[in-house]
């Protein structure tokens, strides 16, 4: 799992039936501080996550396919749930 911010929303009018129903999310990898790192990343939203919000991300494809109930979907990433608060001992990540 990894933590994010979403920074923005894909619109497809043109896509796979099982991404239907679903936004589909850019999304910032963050430090636990909310520092940014690495590349941003496509994800599909399941739990209706808005610009800004801080998420967490299954990037992993089997976990994602259980997720949405598709053991075949062409799918890598989605939000499987929005952050309220990140809390760490301090002088730790």
């Amino acid at each position: 799992m990894i933590l994010g911010k979403v920074r923005g929303t894909v619109v497809s009018t043109i896509k796979l039936g099982i991404y239907r129903g679903y936004k589909i999310q850019v999304v910032q990898p963050i430090d636990p501080d909310g520092t940014p790192h690495g590349s941003t990343v496509l994800a599909i939203d399941t739990v209706q996550a808005g610009v800004g919000d801080t998420v967490l991300v299954i990037d992993e494809g089997n976990s994602a396919r259980v997720i949405i109930q598709d053991t075949m979907a062409p799918v890598r990433c989605v939000i499987a749930g929005i952050v309220d608060e990140v809390t760490c001992i301090k002088g730790e990540k």
